[in-house]
């Protein structure tokens, strides 16, 4: 490609990945805001409360994920990210000005809808405009921005909290009255700016097709790839769509082949969440903490498994297109299940300290390069272009509800089998997960979407 065309790629790429930071930003600045907001409407004292008030973005990624498939197979994936950002928006302003309880709920569940449409539509139109040969590092540029986006929400918590001494007043500090509130307005920003730059990005070519509007789809790809690319790509869509007679619904997911390719998308997306390292990042005190580290070091040890992610997620993208997307799932797998068995050792044997931080920077590692971007990738690419919008929107609804579910029983599990028993269940699910993808995943690397389609459904 020439270089004015892969700048062309790599804007809307971008812009259509800022999706992918807000869904971070959201999803991380909860965090932050979490000891002041509780004080302020008064909840400390009412677990079950503060559950509802964490887990109420996750029902509202459910239903994002619910409406946004079959939309974006009839109105387009634009028109849906456009939604997003004023979803965002407003989830940012309402969140941040809301004085009741119910009021605080209902903003961080239209933040959670906002999350589900960007984490299913972000991927899918990036996948949908890349060329074959660089698909997998473009489409993993979303998952960049996601953990930019959790890094950002992270400092920007740091930036805004003023330091809280010992017996200070929390409810009638800065921090208790206005503090947290400017914490979820700042989300406010990047939210604006996706919404004024979606407007440059094109429709996605691919969906463009499936309308039969093959002179508008020609024109985005002729300026992507140059007009042999765009040729080749309407011919292969053109082919992909004259096999299919039937009119896109549900139905069609469970039809001839596709069972068992929409298995394959549920079974890698509950396994990215099920593979257990996202509960080093929403219980990373509890994890740190029975490694024997105070405080003070459990707040540096989390910015430093925050840098390892974002570190490792650029190694990822690199080596999508060069290694494949079957070899490093399979690498993560496996590098999880063997680190996990020696963290667990660790708890089991008493061992803590330094040795505890490199296991756990060396897991989040393997995944950030392998199952965290990968999985996106796989997701957004094995689907007929027809049904990709559904059948994705299966598979990312699946993502949400495993990840409601490890989230959720983490604290039971850590509880019930110890922080050792816990990591090794783990490790077993791991090497499960190694075994469904070398059984079932074909490589899919510098295939285009047609290709791909055509290996899968015949």
């Amino acid at each position: 490609m020439k270089q004015k065309n892969s700048s062309y790629l790599l804007l809307i790429t971008f812009v259509s990945a800022m999706g992918g930071l807000l869904f971070g930003y959201d999803w991380v600045v909860v965090g932050g805001a979490k000891p002041f907001y509780e004080v302020f409407f008064d909840i400390t004292d009412s677990p079950y409360m503060q559950g509802w008030v964490m887990g109420s973005a996750i029902l509202g990624c459910l239903i994002g994920v619910m409406v946004s498939g079959s939309l974006s197979d009839r109105y387009g994936r634009k028109p849906l990210m456009i939604i997003a950002s004023l979803v965002f928006i407003v989830a940012a302003i309402g969140t941040g000005i809301s004085d009741t309880l119910p009021w605080f709920i209902a903003y961080r569940i239209l933040g959670g809808i906002g999350i589900g449409i960007a984490s299913n539509l972000s991927p899918m139109y990036i996948a949908e405009v890349s060329p074959a040969s660089v698909r997998g590092k473009f489409v993993s540029l979303n998952q960049l921005t996601v953990v930019i986006g959790i890094l950002s929400a992270q400092l920007v918590n740091w930036l805004i909290a003023d330091p809280i001494n010992p017996g200070e007043d929390i409810l009638n500090s800065w921090n208790g009255q206005i503090g947290w509130r400017w914490m979820f307005w700042a989300g406010g920003i990047p939210a604006i700016l996706f919404f004024i730059m979606i407007f440059i990005v094109p429709e996605s070519p691919k969906w463009l097709g499936t309308q039969l509007k093959f002179d508008k789809s020609e024109k985005i790809l002729t300026r992507i790839g140059g007009i042999e690319y765009a040729q080749s790509e309407i011919s292969s869509l053109r082919a992909s769509l004259s096999e299919v007679t039937e009119m896109a619904d549900f139905r069609l997911l469970f039809k001839g082949k596709m069972p068992k390719i929409l298995l394959i998308g549920v079974v890698i997306a509950a396994f990215q969440q099920w593979c257990g390292i996202n509960v080093i990042f929403n219980y990373a005190q509890e994890i740190f903490s029975a490694a024997g580290y105070g405080v003070s070091d459990i707040l540096f040890n989390i910015v430093i498994t925050g840098v390892t992610n974002v570190i490792f997620t650029i190694v990822g993208m690199y080596t999508v297109d060069k290694l494949g997307r079957r070899s490093l799932l399979l690498f993560g797998a496996i590098g999880l299940t063997c680190i996990y068995a020696i963290l667990g050792a660790c708890y089991y044997f008493h061992i803590s300290g330094m040795a505890v931080l490199v296991l756990v920077m060396l897991a989040i590692g393997c995944y950030a390069m392998t199952l965290a971007p990968i999985t996106w990738v796989v997701i957004s690419e094995i689907f007929p272009t027809r049904i990709r919008g559904m059948a994705m929107a299966v598979s990312t609804f699946s993502l949400w509800t495993a990840c409601f579910i490890l989230t959720y029983t983490f604290p039971l599990l850590n509880s019930g089998l110890g922080a050792y028993g816990t990591f090794w269940l783990y490790g077993i699910i791991c090497l499960l997960g190694f075994v469904f993808v070398k059984n079932n995943l074909p490589e899919t690397k510098g295939k285009s979407l047609e290709e791909i389609e055509k290996e899968l459904t015949r």
